[in-house]
């Protein structure tokens, strides 16, 4: 399996890409991607631009009730746990870093509704660090390329910063992300517009 020609055939296909969450700080991405679980991104850049108008950082943001943030996010799945979540984050950041996202995956996994792939987003995007965020779409798309051979997020992370340089690992999240979103979707990939298919353990199983 030539790996690296997967990696340079998706690099043309997706060459300027980034994350689809607005933000203009590391508190704001962090926030963002705490809302993005189980909603898109066009829903969360929709509630994002005038709650980041309204409280801007994690000071702002400490002073809401759960309830109170639960209103300014209710179009949001799972609202009212990511308004616990958010509330209570946001407190431990003004408390502990004096309102600044942690710029380690280990003081960021602390925070109330931050895992290890909300933790890489916000290390690979706000702070530049090299990072692979394993969400849906990357999982998928790595397992049916045969980048990996993963049952777990943990694992395809693993092995994919093991077969692409760690200067690649960011890019590399958004070319799997947005392959995923465009091209090898989960129900109805369409393998026939794929660029990478004559390469493709899932597509030369199917046929």
């Amino acid at each position: 399996m030539n790996h690296q020609e997967i990696l340079d055939k998706l690099r043309e296909c997706y060459p300027e890409v980034k994350t689809a969450l607005r933000f203009q700080n590391p508190f704001e991405l962090l926030i963002a991607t705490i809302l993005s679980a189980q909603s898109t991104d066009k829903q969360v850049n929709k509630v994002t631009q005038s709650l980041f108008e309204k409280y801007p950082d994690a000071y702002g943001m400490s002073m809401l009730s759960a309830e109170e943030l639960e209103q300014e996010i209710k179009s949001i799945g799972l609202y009212k746990n990511k308004s616990k979540n958010i509330v209570t984050t946001s407190k431990m950041l003004v408390e502990k870093y004096n309102g600044i996202v942690p710029c380690t995956r280990e003081e960021l996994i602390t925070l109330p509704g931050v895992g290890r792939k909300t933790a890489n987003v916000v290390l690979s995007n706000a702070y530049n660090i090299p990072a692979i965020a394993v969400d849906t779409h990357v999982f998928r798309v790595a397992n049916r390329l045969g980048l990996t051979k993963s049952s777990n997020p943990l694992q395809t992370e693993e092995q994919l910063m093991a077969i692409i340089p760690d200067k690649d690992w960011s890019d590399a999240h958004h070319w799997l992300i947005w392959h995923g979103r465009l091209v090898c979707k989960a129900r109805k990939p369409e393998c026939q517009k794929c660029r990478v298919n004559y390469l493709c353990q899932y597509l030369n199983k199917s046929v």
